[in-house]
């Protein structure tokens, strides 16, 4: 783990945290990036393989796929505080620190803050060698759209 986890005292719930990840891997976006996710208590990492059809016309891979990783991981992070609900990305903020084109993308996401109607959560992006690819951060809000089974929440 790159962020030293901050766990809020009396959220853990392993089988959420279960359900989120088989949500994410049922979502149709990721039939295409092929990620893997592990949520725990306020934080999620992501890792997704690099593919040459990821690269930009330079060779390096495109910011898209930056700010997918940082912001799943922060989502997944928030999300993992909520039950029953999904949150919604308010706004979020990518900093591009240096390109990658091969290995993997490993965001490590983590809550910053939580209050009843907002969540605050930060991400970090590294290569396969552990290297900084981009910072990003979130603001979360809970929503009124349930986890269900409709949506992979199972």
């Amino acid at each position: 783990m790159l962020l030293e986890p901050k766990p809020i005292a009396g959220t853990v719930n392993p089988e959420h945290f279960r359900k989120l990840e088989r949500m994410y891997a049922l979502a149709p976006i990721n039939r295409y990036y092929n990620p893997t996710i592990l949520v725990s208590d306020g934080c999620a990492e992501i890792c997704i393989p690099i593919r040459s059809d990821f690269h930009h016309a330079a060779n390096a891979v495109h910011g898209s796929v930056y700010f997918k990783a940082m912001d799943d991981a922060a989502f997944f992070a928030s999300n993992s505080l909520i039950i029953g609900y999904f949150v919604l990305t308010v706004s979020f903020n990518v900093y591009f620190l240096r390109p990658i084109s091969r290995g993997e993308m490993r965001a490590f996401g983590r809550v910053i803050h939580h209050s009843s109607r907002l969540l605050i959560a930060d991400s970090v992006l590294t290569d396969s060698d552990g290297r900084e690819l981009g910072r990003g951060n979130g603001t979360f809000v809970p929503s009124h759209i349930p986890l269900s089974t409709e949506v992979g929440y199972d």
